[in-house]
């Protein structure tokens, strides 16, 4: 119980102390978090827990979402990536399909990894 308050009080800091851009990383590797426990959890025939976590790749996308700067013309393209990874949860979550779940996957992974490359040359300059 303790080692479990330590390891929260531990995770809270990295959380509060983080930039925005370290934040949208952290959410980033969340989404692939949920994303592979779905899949998992269908590939053991566990509908609850898919349900759990899709929703939960569902709720950071919409924050992903609500947080975009439209003054800047890329940001309507990133929300039409975020709506089509919506639309492919929401399929995946009704059919319990896996391969949706690792196309989703894929498409937060290569996000993630460009996101880390812009975060390493804005770091770099």
């Amino acid at each position: 119980m303790l080692a479990n308050q330590g390891y929260a009080a531990y995770a809270n800091n990295k959380i509060m102390t983080a930039s925005p851009a370290e934040l949208t990383l952290m959410l980033y590797d969340g989404a692939i978090k949920f994303c592979n426990i779905a899949i998992s959890a269908i590939e053991e025939e566990n509908v609850q827990k898919a349900h759990t976590n899709i929703i939960k790749v569902e709720r950071i996308i919409e924050e992903f979402q609500a947080t975009l700067d439209h003054k800047y013309p890329v940001a309507k393209d990133f929300d039409e990536v975020y709506n089509y990874l919506m639309i492919r949860l929401r399929e995946a979550n009704m059919k319990k399909d896996k391969e949706i779940l690792e196309e989703v996957l894929k498409h937060l992974r290569t996000m993630r990894d460009t996101w880390k490359e812009v975060m390493r040359t804005a770091h770099s300059k």
